[in-house]
């Protein structure tokens, strides 16, 4: 039972980074990033796994040192373990990836006082063990990751009308898809104001979508309480038509009681006046025997 609470809990962490605490969509965090390395879906995905794998390594190393740091100085822990991850997958880029890392430039190092990371080491890891900090790591990395993927091909798209992939990953070829005629692509969705512009679009239509849920969710409110206004005044209804009917029921006895006593009292007067009847007509015969007589 204790274990299934405990996957259960695992699970929400992961996906509230990605869903319900997006750091890019929902807390607006790692907004330089975003903009800067989103000209293509190939960039964004090396930027989102270098956060992903920081993210992870710094979240579970602060989780196991959280008792031993001391709290005076823990933020500059916080980014010495940052920073000695962001370096090693700095190194590891330049030896192995070295396209990208020449695309993504200086903000590889940037990664260091990425607010996502910092943020994620402060509110959770600092709090939490090693497992949870470890899925709220890579929560919050697959939603940055999926949120400038997001952003990145809508910018690819519009702005050059294809997808290219193996630009930077050494994949052994280059592929390119062509989405929509050059003609028709936008140029200035690949420069830096593109970046504005998208993240813009995609935070509006994202507000869009959140008001539109709420605004169902309380017209259905509003539907289900009216449904029990008129459930109760159904129900008031029908008690005071059951009372009605009770008291004209009551009525209507204490009537026929009424007349049922009204009958009783006449007979029995019936019955007193012919007792006295039969008493005085005895009197009446002995009389007369005695004018007779």
């Amino acid at each position: 039972m204790e274990k299934t609470k405990k996957v259960s809990k695992n699970k929400a962490v992961l996906l509230a980074g990605i869903i319900t605490e997006n750091p890019t969509f929902v807390s607006l965090l790692g907004m330089c990033p975003t903009l800067a390395t989103t000209k293509s879906v190939e960039a964004a995905i090396g930027m989102g796994l270098l956060v992903i794998l920081t993210l992870i390594g710094s979240n579970t190393i602060i989780s196991l040192l959280r008792k031993v740091i001391p709290s005076q100085v823990k933020i500059p822990c916080y980014i010495l373990i940052i920073a000695t991850f962001v370096t090693i997958l700095k190194m590891l880029t330049e030896a192995f990836i070295p396209d990208l890392y020449s695309s993504l430039g200086v903000f590889i190092s940037l990664i260091v006082v990425n607010c996502i990371i910092l943020g994620r080491a402060e509110a959770f890891a600092s709090k939490n063990g090693p497992v949870a900090s470890f899925f709220d790591g890579l929560g919050s990395g697959i939603g940055f990751t999926l949120a400038i993927c997001v952003i990145a091909l809508i910018r690819e798209v519009v702005g050059t009308g294809a997808l290219s992939f193996g630009v930077y990953f050494p994949i052994g070829a280059q592929y390119i898809f062509h989405i929509i005629p050059e003609a028709y692509a936008i140029p200035i969705f690949v420069q830096s104001a593109g970046g504005f512009l998208t993240l813009a679009f995609v935070l509006a239509f994202l507000a869009w979508r959140k008001n539109r849920k709420e605004a169902k969710k309380i017209a259905l409110e509003r539907a289900r309480i009216e449904e029990l206004k008129a459930k109760k005044a159904k129900e008031l209804a029908e008690k005071k038509a059951k009372e009605e009917a009770l008291k004209a029921e009551e009525a209507k006895a204490a009537s026929e009681k009424s007349k049922e006593s009204a009958v009783n009292t006449l007979v029995e007067e019936k019955k007193e006046s012919t007792a006295e009847s039969a008493k005085e007509e005895p009197n009446v015969e002995k009389e007369e025997v005695k004018e007779v007589a």
